[in-house]
């Protein structure tokens, strides 16, 4: 069997996807190999000839349509031969030892059920939505409050993004973004994969939720980095300046499924553990923040 198969799903980020797969070419490998797999989600951008023409080693599963993230993952998920799975996005590129530090940490680490590394934007700075808290209410409050910016040392009012980590150090955190995500194939089958409600969004929270509720540690390792150009496939790339805006259409359809991603993470996993009250004020706040979010880009 393969070591690690490597998953990428792309939508309509042929030039990044290509930096990606050169640098996973590029990467050292475990001693059984790799196996990469594209997962194509019907791109109009050439990406899936581009794959084929540059990359023949590579397989490609070119979908009829745009599934979304989850589905696609699934997708790439299945036909994958490796003991371990690696879930990364199309516009990251990966270090020389970003594959096989973390692979060699999760093997010699049976109780760990995912693991990431240090994602960093191009200006240099840290990807902060890969080393982030559970959304529950207390921790969405202090957040969007600012209460967590004001007293980002303190862990009572930080625990949406735990900034007060060590982040040279490797250390334990509840969520980390598809982007980079490393997991036992066994425990991805045993979870039942990715949940395809969830089109682009939070459904990384969910995953590393029932990560956690198997019983498994999630693990950030600060000890590689990988580049990541941020939001290419939803059309909210984030890179240096000067970039042009992407449209009015795309930025309130990205906000629409941001809030429709809170909504049902919320009513799977908290909806039971809190009063109707708390519940009914979360839902009412989740939909207010993203009126105020759409109001804001229809202005702009």
């Amino acid at each position: 069997m393969t070591d690690l198969s490597v998953i990428i799903v792309n939508y309509n980020t042929r030039d990044l996807l290509d930096a990606c797969l050169a640098s996973v070419v590029a990467a050292q490998r475990p001693f059984h190999g790799i196996q990469i797999i594209v997962v194509d989600n019907a791109s109009s951008d050439g990406s899936g000839a581009m794959v084929q023409a540059k990359y023949p080693d590579v397989r490609l599963l070119a979908l009829d349509d745009n599934l979304g993230f989850a589905a696609a993952n699934n997708r790439g998920a299945a036909v994958a031969q490796g003991h371990t799975l690696l879930f990364l996005n199309s516009d990251t590129v990966v270090s020389p030892q970003a594959l096989i530090e973390p692979f060699h940490y999760l093997q010699s680490h049976p109780e760990v059920g995912a693991i990431t590394v240090k994602l960093i934007y191009p200006d240099g700075q840290r990807d902060p939505d890969n080393h982030r808290g559970f959304p529950t209410p207390w921790n969405a409050l202090c957040h969007f409050t600012g209460l967590g910016r004001l007293l980002p040392h303190k862990p009572q009012f930080n625990g949406y993004f735990q900034s007060y980590a060590d982040f040279n150090q490797t250390h334990g955190v509840e969520v980390i973004a598809g982007s980079f995500m490393m997991m036992p194939a066994a425990l991805s089958q045993q979870l039942g994969g990715w949940d395809e409600t969830y089109f682009f969004y939070g459904e990384d929270i969910d995953f590393c939720y029932r990560i956690h509720q198997a019983g498994h540690q999630i693990i950030y390792y600060p000890h590689v980095t990988v580049l990541h150009y941020k939001g290419a496939s939803s059309g909210l790339r984030k890179e240096s300046a000067g970039i042009a805006r992407p449209p009015k259409a795309t930025r309130i359809k990205v906000a629409k499924e941001s809030v429709r991603a809170m909504k049902i993470f919320y009513r799977k996993f908290y909806r039971r553990q809190y009063s109707p009250l708390i519940t009914a004020l979360v839902l009412a706040g989740i939909q207010a923040r993203g009126w105020l979010r759409i109001l804001k880009h229809q202005l702009t």
